[in-house]
């Protein structure tokens, strides 16, 4: 593909801001400059991350409160502008061969809020729950959470600053007074600041490196995509391993430790109580556990706005960040063109009057293939501009692509799973000699089906794998990170990655992701 002109004004204008801002001694590229020449950044084999737990006696994953009093406490938005749920967790875990569940209504779900200046003058109740992690086999620890409270705010004001504390106050037991700003109203012109992206988080030292970076960027919204405390990775009685099914082949069921969930939400609580943080489930959050349930925890920790967007499940929704639509799909949900998810998904895309429009799902190599074949088109079809996904343990971004073929108007896909989780990262690349896997190793075991087929078109046809770095796959890294997004106007974003290992502000990678709507109409029904 060559070139793409563009205006000389609007590029000038967005590279002289962001110069002056982040200091960039050259024009940052963007994707009409595309498409890029492939590019591997070599692995620093001095650097491997601190890829270790945090143990259970660090001070920021141990509880400091008593009592009934909330913790844990959560921000997470709603649908639209005007809304968002607060969440937190009162009273104590049990885990042992024998528990008995918390009664949720032994203490209320009360939210006090108010606007800066103005006081918390207006009061919201909501609902509770709890949750329980068991097992059928003698000798394994069960569990079962504190009281999980949900409460949703409405009738809320755009880019506003709202104070709150949220407990029980006829105990009394309220917490501490915290803030939060909601986003701006939808509209074109109208974006939030900065929007942080992380993926495969988990809770090391690591961990802790990539949201001290973040929160030195001061985003105004968090996406988590899939995979947050890593608990599975843990046995009942709190032995842990970086691959589980290495060190704990023999175990009946595969096993989790849930306490690791409350370390993880005690450790984030100074973050997402303040910042808004949206996430969606990845493969370790599947947790089976008796009568093949899963996604327990997942399920009942978060608030999503599910019901809001039209949504029947908590596995897929869409929510607006002032003029961005997200749609947040679940590779762990039916997204074959029948089911409902599809269906929903065509509804929402229908529904959104063209802006920024991202999604997430989750993939190894080609190992969500199916869900690809589904959506693809879809997506396509509806003018979606990036992909983010994560459970791959690197850095990628590609140039724009649609079924594996450089396309202008297909999407940017960026693969954001380095978070810092104990799994480490992932250092090799299915192109690089002898590395490509069988196809029969990739069907996706928890949805099923086999879709990945030798490619039929360009330089990998025939075959089942590039034996060089694919022409659509424009820059990767095996280093953790986070990344941030910033959408400037209807048809420009700005992307930047950012390494842990690197001084705060120092960016790895950065584009300008540029929509062209004339070039790339949306066709509706």
């Amino acid at each position: 593909m060559g070139t793409v002109p563009v205006s000389v004004f609007i590029v000038a204008v967005f590279v002289s801001v962001v110069m002056r801002r982040l200091s960039f001694e050259a024009a940052i590229p963007s994707t009409v400059d595309g498409p890029f020449k492939p590019v591997t950044v070599p692995l620093d084999k001095s650097f491997r991350g601190h890829a270790v737990d945090l143990p259970d006696n660090d001070p920021r994953v141990q509880r400091i409160v008593t009592g009934w009093e909330p913790e844990q406490i959560f921000v997470s938005l709603s649908s639209t502008h005007d809304s968002v749920w607060i969440s937190w967790i009162t009273g104590e875990f049990q885990i042992r061969e024998n528990i008995k569940e918390m009664d949720p209504k032994t203490v209320g779900s009360v939210v006090k809020y108010g606007r800066w200046r103005f006081g918390m003058t207006k009061t919201a109740m909501g609902h509770s729950l709890v949750y329980s992690q068991l097992y059928p086999f003698k000798g394994l620890q069960n569990y079962t959470s504190g009281i999980i409270h949900h409460v949703r705010l409405t009738g809320l004001k755009p880019n506003t600053l709202y104070y709150y504390q949220c407990g029980d106050p006829s105990i009394p037991a309220m917490s501490d007074v915290h803030y939060f700003r909601t986003m701006p109203a939808s509209g074109p012109r109208s974006y939030p600041g900065r929007i942080a992206i992380i993926g495969d988080l988990g809770l090391t030292y690591n961990t802790t490196s990539t949201v001290d970076h973040l929160m030195s960027n001061h985003p105004n919204l968090v996406l988590l995509i899939g995979d947050a405390s890593y608990a599975n990775l843990y046995l009942t009685n709190g032995t842990g391993a970086d691959c589980y099914s290495c060190a704990f082949s023999d175990t009946p069921i595969h096993e989790t430790y849930q306490p690791r969930w409350d370390y993880w939400g005690r450790f984030m609580q100074p973050l997402v109580s303040k910042v808004p943080l949206m996430m969606i489930e990845g493969n370790h959050e599947i947790e089976e556990q008796i009568e093949k349930k899963t996604f327990a925890a997942y399920s009942a920790r978060f608030a999503f706005p599910s019901e809001e967007s039209g949504s029947s499940s908590t596995f897929y929704y869409s929510f607006n960040a002032g003029g961005i639509h997200f749609v947040m799909l679940g590779g762990y949900a039916d997204y074959n063109k029948s089911g409902d998810q599809y269906q929903w998904l065509k509804k929402d895309l229908a529904k959104v009057d063209r802006k920024v429009t991202s999604y997430t799902y989750t993939a190894h190599y080609r190992e969500a293939e199916c869900m690809r074949v589904a959506v693809e088109d879809l997506l396509y079809k509806y003018g979606v501009d990036i992909v983010f996904n994560g459970h791959v343990h690197a850095y990628k971004r590609s140039n724009r692509v649609y079924n594996y073929n450089l396309d202008p108007c297909g999407p940017v896909h960026i693969t954001i799973g380095d978070g810092g989780n104990r799994e480490k990262m992932a250092i090799t690349h299915a192109d690089e000699p002898g590395n490509c896997p069988k196809p029969s190793t990739t069907p996706y075991k928890f949805m099923g089906g086999f879709c990945a087929f030798n490619f039929t078109s360009g330089p990998a046809s025939g075959k089942f794998y590039w034996d060089r770095q694919p022409d659509y796959s424009a820059y990767r890294e095996s280093s953790f990170g986070h990344g941030i997004l910033e959408v400037k106007n209807e048809t420009h974003a700005l992307w930047t990655w950012y390494r842990n290992q690197d001084a705060y502000g120092t960016t790895g990678d950065v584009v300008y992701i540029v929509r062209q709507p004339d070039r790339c109409p949306v066709e509706p029904d």
